[in-house]
């Protein structure tokens, strides 16, 4: 987010506040916890108002430090989190890896992890972060800060709507460093000069906005930084300040990973070290896979025309996939082939099994009103709810659509059987859609139970 206005100002109504010392310092279980006043202590009088920040360091492995920032530590988590490694599990508990911490001389305190080295200014705040004794990066006074949108002056006592907090780190970018990452992106390799908000929508492939977004960038110079947060972060890289890497959350807490190594491709297994690697799917998921993407109107002989068609040319397939159209219209996500067309989906899809080919079906996870489902999962509160108690529904893709609540488990149970029984019959694997811009504050009713507002992050 851009908080400026332009290089020397802020925006009208925007405070920012920046650790301006290294006040207190405790150490404990391998954890470096600093008290940040972001106004300078010269006495004891100095105290009685201000913001202070509290910070942690710590390191969950070599070449690896982690940077906690917060502000009001009471404030509210909303959940989900990512759980990087099986030791990031809270913030004082790091594993067994400890980072050598010592204070060389009352300016300075020095963190090692491996051969990642963190210089803190104790008198004049900055972090300065080292590999060996290459520079890597670093931020300096006003880098790092609190930001509130809405601020009413030192003395008010209402300092405005939570939502106007937020947090933000920004790291220094050397003369020709390049930063790559992101996730998945439809614009430039190289993300200097662009801005990015790490939210998945679907956008379609031709905008800013994406499906896959990852919190995690890569630069030219040896390091990377995984922002270990699940909602919407922003990233400024090379445009607020263009020599600065900027990034922001809403709230009152920060959390990242600067993680070095000897090349980009180490600090990238380094990254996923930290926060796990997927299984290795099936071979034959690897093989060509042949789609009938947006067409509309198609039944199993079409279908085998396109498969003999590749057998034809010599081109090997290794899955065929139904998109949309297996199902009725104004039906998905019924689990249920369109029976017009598709009058014997056992039988098809065994005739496709026998020429030594999967099969895909595409399902969402939404359940359009015309389907024979819907009103079992409004009636037994499947489906994600409105403040008022009413059912979330909209007309995109299929009028009348719901959203099954899948942090309901017999919601989860419900929309998994369905699952089951396309298996049961043949199905190999599904393609699974829509899963974004899905809405984030709703109102869970369970029978027996108190309604109650829920804000969660449901990417």
């Amino acid at each position: 987010m851009k908080f400026r206005n332009g290089y020397w100002l802020y925006k009208e109504g925007y405070a920012c506040f920046s650790p301006r010392q290294v006040y207190e310092i405790s150490r404990e279980d391998g954890m470096l916890e600093l008290c940040a006043p972001t106004s300078l202590i010269t006495g004891r009088g100095d105290t009685l108002k201000g913001v202070n920040l509290t910070i942690r360091v710590t390191a969950p492995m070599p070449d690896v430090i982690r940077i906690q920032t917060c502000h009001h530590l009471g404030a509210v988590r909303k959940g989900p989190e990512f759980i990087p490694g099986k030791s990031l599990k809270n913030m004082t508990s790091e594993g067994k890896f400890t980072p050598e911490v010592e204070e060389d001389s009352e300016r300075e305190i020095i963190v090692r992890s491996g051969q990642l080295r963190l210089v803190i200014d104790k008198e004049n705040w900055g972090m300065k972060y080292y590999r060996d004794d290459r520079y890597l990066t670093g931020s300096t006074d006003g880098d790092l800060a609190y930001i509130k949108t809405s601020w009413r002056g030192d003395y008010a006592y209402d300092r405005g709507p939570a939502d106007t907090a937020y947090m933000r780190e920004q790291l220094g970018l050397s003369v020709d460093e390049q930063i790559y990452g992101l996730g998945e992106r439809f614009g430039p390799f190289v993300k200097n000069g662009q801005s990015v908000e790490i939210w998945n929508e679907d956008g379609g492939t031709s905008t800013e906005q994406a499906y896959k977004n990852i919190p995690f960038y890569l630069s030219s110079r040896g390091y990377g930084v995984f922002v270990n947060h699940p909602e919407k972060v922003e990233f400024e890289v090379a445009t607020e300040h263009v020599s600065k890497v900027s990034f922001s959350v809403r709230g009152e807490y920060l959390d990242y990973f600067l993680i070095g190594g000897e090349s980009m491709k180490d600090v990238l297994s380094k990254y996923t070290d930290l926060t796990g690697r997927p299984g290795l799917p099936p071979r034959w998921s690897f093989g060509l896979w042949l789609s009938t993407s947006f067409t509309t109107d198609y039944d199993e002989q079409t279908v085998m025309h396109f498969i003999d068609g590749m057998r034809e040319r010599d081109i090997p397939l290794s899955v065929f996939h139904f998109d949309c159209c297996w199902m009725r219209e104004f039906h998905w996500t019924d689990f249920t082939w369109d029976s017009r067309v598709f009058p014997d989906p056992e039988g098809m899809l065994s005739r496709i099994h026998e020429r030594g080919i999967r099969v895909c079906v595409w399902i969402n996870p939404y359940i359009g009103q015309a389907s024979k489902l819907f009103r079992e999962g409004m009636n037994k509160g499947y489906f994600i709810k409105r403040t008022d108690g009413s059912v979330w529904q909209w007309d995109m893709w299929q009028p009348g659509m719901a959203i099954v609540d899948f942090t309901n488990p017999e919601a989860k149970k419900w929309y998994q059987d369905g699952l089951r029984s396309l298996l049961s019959m043949g199905v190999d694997c599904f393609k699974t859609d829509f899963g974004e811009r899905i809405p984030t504050e709703f109102r869970r009713i369970r029978s027996g139970e108190d309604a109650q507002l829920l804000h969660i992050s449901l990417q």
